[in-house]
């Protein structure tokens, strides 16, 4: 009788984070953020902004000012309505999720984002189609860099961690899922380093979803796809 090599036929996932990692959100976000603070009396450099992009609205505004500011908050949601819009996927996004997809993989959507943002970058997208679970911020009580979200991804599509990998471009998402016991691969197109992705934790580090696209199979994607 022929064995079962180990993990045939167990479902494997794709963890995507999606702002600033499938969609070039970041450096607007800092412009709102900016924009926010300063109208309520605090100078904050965009470089310390941009640092802290990736956590929760309230622990960025508390990490920047030490202490909670419901004002930078709320402006920084009204700065950012507009900007979204002008928000683009990075090159060859939906030709990655489908190609993974295809594959056998399924992929879900891991963000900390808005509602009306996810559903507004999944029209982006265009995979909905492909896309087997997404998970948000208001499905967890912890924010990344908890492990939280990238649990509740895993348990969404009934994947076990060693059989899954993550997609982020911040330190938080790489920390998030190393707590979950999922791999992380890091994208530059954040703003964020090879060097601090590495250190962070992260397997492997590509500069955008089209470069990881391009080198797929020999990627730490390439175990999920057989």
């Amino acid at each position: 009788m022929t064995e079962t090599a180990p993990g045939v036929n167990t479902p494997s996932a794709l963890i995507l984070d999606v702002d600033g990692t499938l969609l070039d959100t970041v450096y607007l976000h800092v412009l709102a953020w900016w924009e926010s603070f300063l109208a309520e009396g605090y100078e904050v450099s965009c470089f310390d902004i941009h640092r802290a992009i990736g956590r929760s609205s309230e622990e960025l505004v508390e990490a920047l000012i030490g202490t909670s500011a419901e004002g930078v908050t709320k402006g920084h949601s009204g700065r950012w309505a507009p900007l979204r819009e002008r928000c683009i996927p990075f090159h060859d996004v939906p030709e990655l999720i489908r190609t993974v997809a295809g594959r056998g993989v399924k992929v879900v959507y891991c963000t900390s984002g808005s509602e009306d943002d996810v559903a507004d970058f999944r029209e982006k997208i265009g995979c909905d189609d492909v896309i087997a679970a997404v998970v948000d911020s208001g499905d967890v009580e912890h924010s990344k860099p908890a492990p939280d979200i990238v649990r509740a991804a895993l348990d969404a599509v009934g994947v076990a961690p060693e059989r899954a990998v993550m997609l982020g471009d911040t330190v938080y998402d790489v920390r998030a899922a190393a707590a979950a016991g999922v791999p992380c691969i890091g994208l530059m197109c954040g703003g964020i380093g090879e060097r601090e992705l590495l250190d962070a934790g992260a397997v492997a580090v590509y500069g955008n979803p089209s470069e990881l696209l391009q080198e797929l199979d020999e990627s730490p994607v390439g175990r999920l796809l057989g």
